[in-house]
């Protein structure tokens, strides 16, 4: 990944505040545009896990995630059954919302069904910005949407597909995660170099 260091003259958008999670997850992963599959997934995933809570709250959980769900090995989550539900449920490194954690055993699942039909989840997905990242300029946080246009358009697509927990405001919040939109502030250092950055096939886990 290129260079992702400021000056002492640049910013940054506020929204990480000084939380060093928050941080790093702004400055080497956020907006940064995404095509490898199981990253995605891991993005929606967590997308989906964040409704009616905190980001933070989620990122500080992310590798319970990542350890209960396999490092989201698509193949492997689509077989989990109810028990593997049930263990989960009583794992306090996750958020303990079955509806959720049923939710992304479902989304494994239609992955797999869109590779059966010689489809992606990264095509899917990136068709609603007909394969270029839109490039936002806004200054101030508060400018920021919640939901497009284009995020229900994917939202419906998703569900469509038979995808659960995928909202406009949830899908926006993915596009905005996938670099399929550079929400960056216009002050924001990384508002340039997303706009530099090379698709991430394989980008550093944080």
């Amino acid at each position: 990944m290129r260079n992702t260091t400021r000056n002492a003259r640049e910013q940054r958008c506020s929204w990480p505040g000084d939380h060093p999670v928050n941080i790093a997850y702004h400055d080497l992963e956020w907006g940064v545009p995404q095509h490898d599959e199981q990253r995605l997934f891991e993005m929606l995933t967590l997308e989906g896990a964040q409704a009616g809570l905190s980001w933070i709250t989620i990122l500080t959980k992310r590798e319970g995630y990542r350890r209960l769900f396999a490092g989201f090995d698509i193949q492997r989550v689509a077989d989990y059954d109810d028990r593997k539900v049930d263990e989960m449920m009583v794992d306090a490194d996750i958020v303990r919302h079955r509806g959720k954690i049923e939710s992304t055993i479902n989304n494994a699942r239609r992955i797999i069904a869109l590779w059966d039909e010689g489809k992606t989840l990264d095509e899917v997905l990136w068709a609603t910005v007909d394969g270029i990242p839109v490039v936002n300029h806004w200054r101030r946080l508060q400018d920021l949407p919640a939901s497009t246009a284009k995020s229900t358009v994917l939202s419906k697509r998703l569900k469509k597909i038979g995808f659960r927990f995928v909202g406009a405001t949830t899908c926006y919040a993915l596009m905005q995660a996938a670099g399929l939109v550079n929400d960056h502030l216009t002050g924001c250092f990384r508002h340039r170099q997303c706009q530099h950055t090379p698709p991430a096939h394989a980008t550093a886990r944080i």
